[in-house]
């Protein structure tokens, strides 16, 4: 039996092979990386950091239209698709409380958590859906990239805004104010328990990049980048969502969904009874997936249907 390919989400623009033909007319540098693979096609070299942030810069400028990006040496370039997929299953999240029509413009609200330096979940959903966001992250130099990205871009300065997290061991104390009301929050969380297991994953992932040829012996310059807030915490991302959910409990009214991406399907079950014994209304788990990448977003909200329903009536 084939096995199906996984897919994108529909709306989702970077479905296929790159047109790297069309990324350089629109970003001209990104030629300089463009390389042969075996069978003669263009390609870019996915282990060499600089070739990756370059595609990025080319991928937003060309479907999102935002031409000014730039991150610091080692810090997380995300990958565009799967981050894109995010989006557009939170778009789905959100109509269902909307007469299943997606909401757009800046009257929906969302907040990132740990936006990073390279504000990629505020780009992509306000240049897809025209959202408003508040970015956070407890990373001055991040904080300040991801200003500075918002500001050298007309087409986001008005509807992003970054915000330094100057509250130690919190998510939402110090960002949700009094009056602040958000659709969503979004977050995609430290993925390891350590730095050790940061570590290995970082040499796991230059291993499967050179496919069994040999690589290179400095492991730490991983081609996506990361810090340490980005790539690990105490207790990786089991511990993180469950104190993001404790603390999501004080903000029941204020916030319609909370989610997180998480990557480890074995976690899903545990976080499933944490939520239901903080006495949540609705739990949703959305699967997504990327060629051979599986992840899923963990969704909960403390309104049921009706007042969630009311609270889009009332909001947007």
């Amino acid at each position: 039996m084939t096995k199906k390919t996984a897919s994108l989400h529909p709306r989702n623009p970077h479905q296929g092979r790159y047109d790297l033909t069309a990324l350089v007319k629109t970003y001209p540098a990104l030629k300089a990386f463009i390389t042969l693979n075996p069978s003669g096609e263009d390609t870019v070299d996915f282990s060499d950091d600089k070739a990756v942030i370059c595609l990025n810069s080319a991928l937003l400028a060309h479907f999102y239209q935002v031409p000014n990006w730039q991150i610091p040496p080692g810090y997380l370039c995300p990958p565009i698709p799967g981050r894109a997929d995010y989006i557009h299953y939170i778009a789905d999240l959100l109509a269902d409380m909307n007469n299943g029509e997606v909401p757009t413009g800046k009257r929906v609200k969302a907040l990132d958590i740990g936006t990073g330096a390279n504000c990629i979940y505020p780009i992509l959903g306000h240049r897809s859906y025209g959202w408003g966001f508040v970015g956070t992250d407890i990373d001055t130099v991040a904080a300040k990239t991801a200003n500075v990205i918002v500001q050298a871009n007309p087409s986001l300065s008005k509807a992003i805004k970054i915000v330094l997290k100057k509250t130690p061991g919190s998510t939402f104390k110090g960002v949700i104010k009094y009056n602040d009301k958000y659709a969503v929050t979004i977050c995609n969380p430290p993925f390891h328990a350590s730095m050790a297991d940061a570590a290995a994953g970082t040499e796991r992932k230059i291993k499967n990049l050179h496919k069994g040829k040999a690589a290179p012996t400095d492991t730490t310059k991983l081609n996506f980048g990361g810090q340490h807030s980005e790539l690990w915490c105490e207790g990786g991302e089991l511990r993180f969502v469950k104190d993001m959910a404790k603390e999501s409990k004080d903000f029941t009214a204020q916030v319609c969904w909370f989610t997180s991406l998480i990557s480890k399907g074995e976690h899903i079950e545990e976080l499933e009874q944490y939520l239901q014994g903080l006495g949540v209304k609705q739990i949703r788990v959305i699967p997504m997936s990327q060629g051979q990448k599986v992840s899923r977003i963990l969704a909960w909200s403390f309104m049921d249907t009706d007042e969630q329903q009311q609270w889009a009536a009332d909001n947007w």
